[in-house]
């Protein structure tokens, strides 16, 4: 039974998003936990809707033996009600959320460095947007947001602990 609904949220979703959705889905599966966490993700605009990931960003994840799959999509009121946590790629994609949140949905709107530590620490919260860069942009942005969803992976461990 799926315990834990997790959206992954940037502009497009051709780039970061679904980065984050596919490395979450490989860490969740790794600790055997696919049964318990769903994950999806979405964009906060409409530029994009059905285009695949960015073939930058699928080269770069498949690289790290990371699949990039899906569709763009964009982000929708019913979302931010189904969703335990919204995960949002950036501040101004968190402020896009918020806005369309209502009551207790806008506690769900997270950033996913807010799960990194060390990104804490240095209050570099956003994960860089890599389209009108080069490759090594998206190299960076694995290396981000690999370090981010192992926190986030921990504190939803947390959480069903408590749960339990």
């Amino acid at each position: 039974m799926v315990a834990m609904r997790v959206l992954f949220v940037c502009l497009g979703n051709i780039c970061r998003s679904p980065t984050a959705e596919a490395v979450m889905r490989r860490l969740v599966r790794d600790a055997g936990l696919e049964d318990e966490i769903a994950i999806d993700s979405a964009g906060t605009s409409s530029w994009h809707i059905g285009k695949a990931p960015d073939a930058r960003s699928t080269a770069a994840a498949r690289a790290r033996g990371i699949e990039l799959a899906g569709a763009a999509r964009q982000v929708t009121n019913a979302d931010l009600e189904d969703f335990d946590l919204v995960i949002a790629m950036d501040r101004q994609n968190a402020a896009e959320l918020l806005m369309l949140a209502r009551g207790e949905a806008r506690d769900k709107v997270w950033l996913l460095r807010q799960f990194d530590p060390e990104a804490v620490a240095t209050g570099d919260l956003d994960v860089p947007d890599p389209y009108y860069g080069g490759d090594g942009g998206f190299e960076h942005v694995l290396d981000v947001v690999e370090r981010a969803c192992r926190g986030l992976l921990e504190h939803i461990e947390d959480l069903r602990r408590v749960r339990q």
